[in-house]
């Protein structure tokens, strides 16, 4: 069963681009005594995940900011080094890019999708939350398109 509003995030080591390479960061880390944005796409550098979603929380991070919230987060199954250029091909030093390379956060969240059949294996769905200290406030998913997980649709939420 998926994860769901109400219950914690599991403790998960996943990856960031630091300053010497990739750098192992834990999700209670990121998430302990913080309000959180967090979103998932299917795929860095994606039609979709790249012309729209991520963009539109690149251009609206200080609203949501304004609105209590400490940290944006940005994740997908990808590695951190192709994170952390797609974060920067979109300025998106403001966010936190986090590679979940083998999928394991999404799967811990039961919120991974089968793409095998287009040649990208397992991925995570396109979701957003809001996370206050470890704990999901809500959660949105969308099967197509952005209309539960826009940077615009989480604004309003909060």
């Amino acid at each position: 069963m998926p994860i769901r509003p109400g219950d914690t995030l599991p403790d998960i080591e996943l990856q960031v681009m630091g300053e010497n390479g990739p750098k192992k960061v834990r999700t209670s880390e990121l998430f302990a005594g913080k309000k959180v944005v967090l979103f998932a796409v299917p795929g860095a550098f994606t039609p979709t995940c790249s012309a729209a979603h991520l963009p539109g929380f690149v251009v609206n991070a200080d609203k949501l900011r304004a609105k209590g919230v400490d940290s944006i987060i940005c994740t997908s199954v990808n590695d951190t080094f192709v994170m952390d250029a797609w974060g920067k091909a979109h300025n998106a030093e403001d966010l936190v890019m986090l590679a979940d390379g083998l999928g394991e956060f999404a799967k811990a969240l039961d919120l991974t999708q089968d793409r095998t059949a287009s040649q990208m294996g397992i991925r995570s769905q396109r979701y957003a939350m809001i996370v206050n200290d470890v704990t999901v406030e809500l959660l949105n998913i969308d099967a197509q398109g952005l209309d539960q997980t826009s940077a615009e649709t989480i604004l309003d939420a909060l």
